[in-house]
């Protein structure tokens, strides 16, 4: 008797357990009647229960699931937040971490189709369905939502957003001439993309970049980390010749040179590599100290 007993309070202590893993299958299967059906069944029984909250949360989500357009960017971004703010949240709270993001993709993917008739607006930069598309983990729907957007590459949002979406998609390699036109064009942004993005080669070139760039220790010193990268990955001139220069910029042209310059080097051109070394040298005189140190030249 006393064993049957033990048993049984056992079974009481787990009661709740089993109730909580009951709404989490209805919710990962997202039938939204039988999540009401299962939390409601826990909040009856355990109502001080810590997990009913953020179940609350996520049964309201399935419940209240639209597939209607959004009426425009303020409404996206009313409802962008609460993914964020709230859905988000209470998923990781109830969900291992994996479970959590595959959850919310769904979330995600519905509110950039939502999202898709909004045009581009520079008043509300986040408001887009491509960065709702990137967080869906589709990086063909993000590439083709900010092609819709007129000259993308001139835009700090969207060109951080197909930066992300060519590296997600195809890799380093093919993402080199955005990452240096993100570089250019919004170095803060740029380096926010690199910390997002956890590349192991990225984190050690920036941190080399930290570490013996002669620049000012602001963020802005971004700006010349394609061409100070070039001084020590030359072989990656070909891979970051393939960005749009954009002559307005010195550290844009300091990149062009410096391409140009490791050009005329392989050809033995030496006379054209006095007139093109002292351009450099008047661009960024660190830089030019830093390209010269990898030479077994002296600057004259």
């Amino acid at each position: 008797m006393q064993q049957s007993m033990q048993q049984l309070d056992i079974f009481a202590d787990s009661r709740d357990v089993v109730l909580r893993n009951d709404v989490v299958e209805q919710l990962q299967r997202r039938h939204a009647g039988g999540a009401r059906a299962s939390l409601t069944q826990l909040a009856s029984e355990y109502p001080a229960d810590s997990a009913l909250p953020a179940m609350t949360v996520l049964v309201r989500e399935l419940e209240n699931e639209s597939s209607l357009p959004l009426a425009d960017h303020t409404e996206l971004t009313a409802v962008r937040r609460h993914l964020e703010d709230e859905v988000t949240p209470a998923a990781q709270r109830v969900m291992p971490a994996q479970d959590a993001h595959a959850w919310s993709t769904p979330c995600w993917r519905s509110l950039a189709e939502r999202a898709a008739p909004l045009v581009f607006c520079r008043s509300h930069t986040e408001s887009h369905a491509a960065p709702l598309w990137l967080r869906a983990g589709d990086w063909a729907a993000a590439t083709d939502a900010v092609n819709t957007i007129e000259s993308w590459w001139r835009i700090p949002s969207p060109l951080a957003w197909m930066t992300e979406a060519r590296y997600r998609g195809a890799g380093l390699d093919a993402a080199w001439p955005l990452l240096v036109e993100m570089a250019w064009l919004a170095p803060s942004r740029f380096a926010a993309l690199i910390a997002r993005l956890r590349d192991a080669l990225l984190d050690v070139l920036r941190r080399r970049f930290d570490a013996e760039f002669p620049g000012t220790g602001e963020i802005e010193d971004y700006v010349w980390f394609p061409a100070w990268l070039l001084v020590v990955k030359p072989a990656l001139a070909g891979r970051l010749g393939e960005a749009r220069v954009q002559r307005e910029l010195p550290a844009s042209r300091a990149t062009a040179l410096l391409g140009e310059i490791l050009r005329r080097e392989h050809e033995g051109d030496q006379h054209e590599l006095v007139s093109l070394r002292e351009e450099l040298s008047w661009l960024h005189t660190g830089l030019f100290d830093a390209y010269m140190a990898t030479r077994k030249v002296q600057h004259r």
